[in-house]
């Protein structure tokens, strides 16, 4: 008999087929209009080919511990213990580090994406049960998204434009005439949301856009970041240049009298700043179409007729997270606000400036106005933490300072990482810079269920379960429902849940109660749906069903806000609706920052010259762009059918313009190398031209396959990407400020995923 079990994802809500204890069969959810093709991929969770199935320690440090080779972190072979006895040594080690060297010694380095549930969320309940036991040191931001919520905290007050609660797209559909999308805008990245998705919205309001008749101006090295059906014209920009762009517009409608002096003078502050730089009062450069053509490689015409237009039009900037993920990646998120602010826009229906539309499912959809379902950390037992981004400089440099949003700070000295449900040798740059950095500490942590890269250079692996394994629910801000993820099958091997793991840790260091409050897994899933159910009511008066109800049918509707316009009752009243900056006001003349004199990140939007770019690179090299792949979320999955109909000769595809390849020699299927002084990897070429000249994309996600000379074998682009802050303001991640080299190649072209599987069985126990 078939058994059918909602569940979700972080790419969408299904119903998994069931019988006899084997999957059977995916459907997708029956209220998600354009569901992602990745949910068939989760069957492959219930394969063991690459699970963790027993609790693992590393040969070297099990004969040493804290003394042990770290070098040998990879290379040296791991030994199967039992549970207890993994348990054990996890708690003496969290014990022995926050007595011997502080709790600020303890990095939980979870980035948690290992699963959308709320109550399993990994890293919300390592920091809970570490919070239980003195503290450790934690991140802030993500590598999604840094530079650009640091910065817009400061001009705008927070970051609500950036995470799903600027302009929603009905509201553009609606009214905007003009609508100017930087970067990508596609059902591609659209296809995740962080806590899970219920229903993927995007295609339906990019087709009610067309009908509108809006018209399009899509800025981005890569014509299909946005859909062709779309009919958008392509501006295809030099990468990192598209503040220059922003700026030479806004000096167009400044040159031409068409400012709104009006909103300036109510609605913003330091504007007298940025509209001097503008006429190029202090360093002599009128920032213009012609200026701006220069640096971006874009036609001087078209920027200067395009300016008029964002005025006298209703229109709508979009800028996708993409673009912050750059040296300066500050600048092009405030130099947005900057052109729309002068061009009077924001804060009328379809009007203004939004973010990250499109970069994740749910923003730009109508957005819940209730309680999202979610684990709480409890109290914050130190203050002790770095960028998220910054984790190979902490290592590396133990008590050396830094800066962070104006304040001075000192990276900790970290002798454990756990990292649980994250792979920090997927999403972290100059992954050979990190290969160093995970020689420092004295002991690795890691709790997973795969035994990804990360895993494989651990002192400890402790095997978690999928969520297809555990009963869990997923929502969150940017999804307009709740919904059951009900357990399909039993764990793999010995795999335990992450609450299952924690708990028992938390006994053994004396919190166990603290911990668990007395709940099992479905008490604290009732415990958390409950928690939203009673707020909607109480608060909104919104109806949701009952636990049991909820529970039976899989899903529960939220209250959502629709048709909103981001800054409408500011606009209309500054004083009685004041934000939260400096001023009370959009800031873009900044006085704090004029106080700390940054170089890389001035007191007014500005262009900066990136640390690597094709207007200051050599002969020969190309821009590297690592955007989301198509069939996968990050790393997750990647050799699933979903994700491996996207390769070629067994690794990931790089993207080339025609005359690229024809100058390289370089012929489409063909193998070549990328390299330039942080590393090198193979991947296979694909020459379009949806590409533009001097780029090369390669996307992010192949598992970390070395090859005996150093060279990556499956196509990741972190061996190549470059590991400095976007500022000393912001401190982002800068992946998309990268040039390489790229050559045919005539060497190894073993396939990536079957190498990576024996090299693995080198390192297990048969």
């Amino acid at each position: 008999m078939i058994r059918r079990i909602p569940h979700c994802s972080h790419w969408g809500a299904y119903t998994i087929l069931v019988e006899d204890g084997q999957i059977r069969g995916v459907e997708p959810f029956e209220h998600d209009p354009a569901p992602s093709p990745v949910i068939q991929s989760v069957t492959e969770w219930a394969k063991p080919d690459r699970r963790v199935l027993r609790p693992m320690i590393r040969e070297g440090w099990l004969a040493a511990r804290e003394a042990a080779d770290r070098r040998g972190r990879g290379q040296d072979r791991f030994v199967a213990v039992p549970w207890d006895e993994a348990l054990d040594m996890v708690a003496g080690e969290i014990r022995r580090v926050t007595a011997d060297h502080g709790p600020a010694s303890i990095f939980a380095g979870s980035y948690g994406w290992t699963s959308c549930g709320r109550f399993h969320h990994a890293s919300s309940l390592l920091k809970r049960m570490l919070n239980l036991s003195g503290g450790f040191t934690g991140h802030v931001d993500t590598y999604s998204i840094a530079a650009g919520p640091v910065i817009l905290r400061h001009v705008l007050g927070d970051e609500r434009a950036c995470g799903g609660q600027a302009n929603t797209l009905d509201t553009i559909a609606d009214h905007t005439d003009t609508l100017v999308v930087f970067g990508a805008m596609s059902p591609r990245t659209a296809q995740s949301e962080a806590g899970g998705i219920a229903g993927h919205y995007l295609e339906g309001y990019l087709r009610k856009i067309v009908a509108r008749g809006t018209r399009i101006i899509h800025v981005s090295p890569l014509r299909d970041d946005l859909p062709d059906w779309v009919g958008a014209e392509w501006w295809p920009i030099r990468p990192n240049t598209d503040t220059a762009l922003m700026l030479g517009l806004a000096g167009e409608i400044l040159a031409a009298g068409l400012q709104d002096d009006d909103f300036l003078a109510r609605c913003t502050s330091g504007s007298d700043a940025l509209l001097a730089y503008l006429r190029g009062t202090d360093d002599g450069q009128r920032k213009d179409a012609d200026w701006a053509a220069a640096i971006t490689g874009l036609p001087a015409d078209a920027i200067r007729a395009l300016a008029p237009r964002l005025v006298r039009t209703r229109s709508m900037i979009t800028v996708s997270w993409a673009l912050q993920r750059a040296h300066h990646g500050e600048q092009p998120f405030w130099a947005a606000l900057g052109l729309a602010a002068i061009a009077g826009q924001i804060g009328l229906p379809g009007g203004g400036v939004g973010y990250g539309y499109g970069s994740l499912g749910g923003v730009g959809a109508p957005f819940t106005i209730g309680k999202s379902p979610g684990m709480s950390q409890g109290r914050k037992a130190i203050d002790s933490f770095i960028p998220v981004a910054r984790i190979s400089d902490m290592l590396l440099t133990p008590g050396g300072a830094y800066t962070y949003e104006g304040e001075d700070r000192t990276y900790p000295d970290v002798r454990l990482v756990y990292c649980a449900g994250g792979n920090p040798y997927h999403h972290h740059q100059d992954l050979n810079r990190l290969a160093e950095a995970w020689t420092r500490p004295e002991t690795i942590i890691v709790q997973d269920p795969m035994w990804t890269a990360t895993a494989r250079r651990a002192d400890i692996v402790l095997p978690a379960s999928t969520s297809i394994e555990r009963n869990d629910l997923a929502g969150n801000k940017r999804s307009d429902m709740i919904l059951a993820m009900g357990k399909a099958i039993e764990p793999l091997g010995e795999a335990r849940s992450d609450f299952a793991i924690f708990d028992a840790l938390a006994t053994r260091l004396g919190h166990g109660p603290a911990f668990n409050e007395g709940r099992d897994e479905m008490g604290w899933i009732r415990h958390l749906y409950d928690q939203s159910r009673s707020y909607a009511q109480d608060e909104l008066s919104f109806e949701m069903p009952d636990f049991d109800t909820f529970w039976k049918q899989g899903y529960a509707r939220c209250p959502v806000q629709p048709d909103h316009t981001y800054l409408a009752e500011f606009r209309a009243d500054p004083a009685a609706e004041p934000l939260g900056t400096e001023s009370g006001r959009i800031v873009l003349g900044s006085r704090t920052l004029a106080a700390l004199r940054l170089d890389d990140c001035p007191a007014h939007p500005a262009w900066i010259e990136p640390a690597e770019w094709l207007g200051g690179g050599g002969a020969g090299e190309l821009h590297l762009i690592s955007h989301q792949p198509e069939g996968r979320l990050h790393s997750q999955l990647e050799n699933a059918q979903a994700s491996t109909v996207h390769r070629r000769a067994g690794r990931e595809q790089v993207r080339l313009n025609p005359a690229d390849a024809e100058t390289r020699g370089i012929a489409d299927g063909q193998t070549v190398r990328l390299w330039n002084a942080r590393g090198a990897c193979l991947a296979t070429a694909r020459v379009s031209d949806d590409t533009a000249p001097g780029v090369a994309v390669l996307p992010t996600g192949a598992w970390l396959t070395e090859g005996t000379d150093g060279t990556e074998l499956a196509g990741n682009p972190n061996v190549l990407t470059l590991d400095i802050g976007t500022s000393a303001f912001g401190q982002g991640c800068s992946a998309h400020t990268c040039l390489v080299r790229v050559e045919p190649h005539a060497g190894d072209n073993r396939d990536a995923i079957d190498t990576y599987q024996s090299q693995l069985a080198e390192i297990l126990p048969a």
